[in-house]
């Protein structure tokens, strides 16, 4: 971490942004590993005008400098040149925007120095994107391209158990302990057992072979999502997620991470534990368990609350390394699997 003192007021540490044409041989480099020593990784969503990022220093707080380097590999000369660069929600950037002079011919580049303040780090995991836009008449045509560049820090979970934030099932015995509603209620260990849900049981669903946490009733058993990066490896065709809703609203959309630094997302839903249709948000449903825990005793017989399964689209091409769990709280997770 740098010294507090060594940052001031961002607009009085620098001046309007550098500018440069570089020849074609001076572009960016490929992107290597973080000031964490975390990989990077960058793309660019234009085939012909490419738009790189260099590496941001994350070791905050401090302000940083950023490079974003345009490549013209259209026939014209590209004119009227702007650049823009962002960050994070809340990161000041300095300038915003720059009008790069000159006219790139083909094959050559222009830079644009931007800085950016980074606050002190913060614990846990974290994946942070930073995206700039080239604007311009001329060069391949298109008007305009965008190259993005992620930077992750810290490490992801080991697994979805070492993410277990909630009590969803107690014994009927001792119904305190649970509050997977935020109500005190809880399903009934009993109920799902008889509906073939057993502590370390296989959950077979949508191609995939999931388990159901082999912990104590009563213990913390699932995941409240709340944006969790969880590790999970493996190759397939999509990621299934087991799970239920708390309320109608338990939707969100999932980032996997591949072991290359490409990822792809993914939006997914439950229905809610009890009352919703089965099919809501497009899940399906694993199991129905008769009745609740609630905080005084069992109760509710006679009415389902229930455990389903969605999934998203995975690359069949690409490694899995980790999931970024929606941040939607009404999500519960009791696990997730690679499925081909």
């Amino acid at each position: 971490m740098r010294p507090a003192g060594l940052i001031g007021s961002l607009g009085t540490l620098v001046a309007a942004g550098a500018l440069a044409l570089l020849p074609a041989s001076a572009t960016t480099a490929a992107p290597t590993t973080t000031a964490t020593s975390t990989p990077a990784s960058m793309t660019a969503t234009t085939a012909a005008t490419a738009v790189t990022v260099s590496p941001v220093d994350l070791d905050g707080p401090a302000v940083s400098t950023v490079k974003v380097t345009v490549t013209n590999a259209g026939p014209e000369r590209m004119r009227s040149l702007t650049v823009s660069f962002g960050g994070p929600v809340g990161w000041a950037v300095q300038p915003s925007v720059l009008r790069v002079d000159g006219s790139p011919a083909e094959g050559a580049s222009a830079e644009a120095t931007f800085r950016i303040r980074v606050p002190e780090p913060r614990p846990g995991f974290t994946v942070r994107t930073f995206t700039a836009t080239a604007t311009y008449r001329g060069g391949d045509g298109a008007g305009s391209a965008t190259g993005t560049r992620t930077q992750r820090s810290g490490t992801p979970l080991a697994n979805l158990a070492a993410a277990y934030n909630n009590v969803g099932v107690t014994d009927e015995s001792d119904t305190g302990p649970g509050d997977y509603d935020g109500e005190g209620n809880s399903f009934s260990a009993q109920k799902l057992a008889d509906a073939g849900l057993r502590p370390g049981g296989t959950v077979t669903a949508l191609g995939a072979a999931l388990r159901w946490p082999d912990v104590p009733s009563g213990t913390r058993n699932n995941v409240s999502a709340a944006g969790q990066a969880i590790a999970v490896s493996g190759t397939g065709t999509r990621l299934v997620l087991l799970g239920s809703g708390v309320t109608s609203g338990a939707s969100g959309t999932a980032t996997v991470y591949y072991t290359d630094g490409t990822s792809s997302t993914g939006s997914f839903g439950f229905p809610n534990w009890s009352f919703d249709p089965a099919n809501a948000h497009g899940a399906t449903l694993v199991a129905s368990s008769d009745g609740r825990n609630r905080p005084g005793g069992y109760g509710n017989a006679g009415i389902a609350y229930r455990v389903f399964a969605h999934s998203i689209a995975l690359d069949p091409g690409k490694r899995v390394e980790f999931v970024v769990l929606p941040s939607n709280g009404n999500i519960h997770l009791f696990d997730l699997a690679v499925a081909s």
